[in-house]
């Protein structure tokens, strides 16, 4: 996807709520480590949200997590959590606590399938986040994850009453992190 090259090779974007009201479509803004871009909701299917550009790149998402890219540099071809209690999927407001569990990811280029990652998530602070001139106070949830790729933190910024992630930093893959902002969400939220 296009967009989502020009995040990677150095574009910015300036949505403001006047362009993103605008739109008919549901929007996501993608930074990559050099540049901007927008994406729009284009598929939903049990759950898991594609995120498109101009191009054939592709960001889904499920519960607010990355689980899969198309077309990026470097791709998460899947994501796993281990367990049946997927804190993502009863919402990120109910931990209270660390929890730790397992990911196990696959990643692209490089055939890096089967990578076992132990995983703690913590809560942290109410952070203030201005998002297209609507000011949100959300709880910060660290995602600290670490073996034989290495280790990296995903950070999500969770609206507290609901769940609903707003804004977050996740890693694609390892040394390639994407921070992923709700323009003009869907969501279908947690209560």
């Amino acid at each position: 996807m296009e967009a989502i090259r020009l995040a990677v090779h150095g574009e910015t974007v300036h949505p403001t709520a006047e362009s993103v009201a605008a739109s008919p479509y549901y929007q996501l803004q993608a930074n990559g480590p050099e540049g901007e871009a927008i994406l729009v909701l284009g598929k939903v299917e049990d759950g898991r949200l594609g995120w498109y550009g101009r191009g054939d790149d592709i960001v889904f998402t499920r519960d607010g997590m990355l689980i899969k890219t198309v077309g990026l540099p470097e791709n998460l071809d899947a994501t796993a959590l281990s367990g049946s209690d997927n804190p993502f999927i009863r919402g990120l407001q109910h931990v209270t606590a660390p929890l730790t569990y397992t990911r196990t990811m696959d990643w692209s280029p490089g055939y890096r399938y089967g990578v076992v990652m132990q995983a703690t998530l913590t809560p942290g602070a109410i952070d203030d986040i201005t998002i297209l001139g609507t000011h949100h106070a959300l709880r910060r949830y660290d995602e600290h994850l670490s073996g034989p790729a290495g280790s990296f933190t995903n950070r999500y910024w969770v609206d507290p009453s609901d769940g609903f992630i707003w804004k977050s930093r996740q890693y694609v893959a390892p040394g390639f992190a994407l921070e992923l902002i709700q323009l003009r969400p869907y969501a279908e939220k947690h209560s």
